[in-house]
């Protein structure tokens, strides 16, 4: 059974090795997410830290996916927090760990978090991905737009530059 649960930064640091271990497979498995050394679990426990720290200061949110308690999933909602950028926030961190992939999770994690998004009355999120992943087509049938491409913008694990794909998606019924 999928449980979803938006977690606080007290949640977050209880579950560190988790999210780490998401994290890791992830880029393990070839995702374009940051980060080039699927082996270097300082620099991905460094990065879920200082999202930790992001979470108490609430300048993002995190929602998670478990499948039968496994941590399987992650979403991060960054918001904006200058003032001409505070009716938007970039979606980050769709991760799904390989063992979860092709249950709907993905999808069911960016619909709650555009639901988040919509009910804090922001108007405008955006996104980047990797030129060609499947991301691209998740993203595009739940209506995000493509904004344009960056070519040679990410370097993988391979070693090997990508484009980058950004995208947005517009609440038509915010004011």
């Amino acid at each position: 059974m999928i449980e979803y649960e938006l977690l606080s930064a007290i949640q977050a640091h209880q579950c560190l090795p988790e999210l780490g271990d998401v994290l890791q497979s992830c880029v393990k498995d070839g995702a374009s997410v940051g980060f080039t050394d699927p082996d270097d679990r300082q620099a991905i426990d460094r990065f879920w830290k200082d999202k930790i720290y992001s979470l108490a200061s609430h300048d993002c949110e995190l929602l998670i996916a478990r499948d039968n308690g496994f941590l399987a999933a992650t979403v991060i909602v960054n918001y904006c927090g200058i003032p001409n950028g505070r009716h938007r926030a970039e979606i980050s961190k769709l991760l799904v760990h390989p063992q979860a992939r092709r249950q709907g999770i993905a999808r069911e994690l960016m619909n709650r978090a555009e639901e988040m998004a919509w009910k804090k009355g922001l108007s405008l999120l955006v996104l980047d991905t990797r030129t060609g992943d499947v991301a691209s087509d998740l993203y595009l049938s739940l209506g995000w737009q493509i904004a344009g491409v960056i070519p040679c913008y990410a370097k993988s694990i391979e070693n090997t530059l990508h484009g980058t794909t950004f995208m947005y998606k517009i609440n038509e019924s915010a004011g």
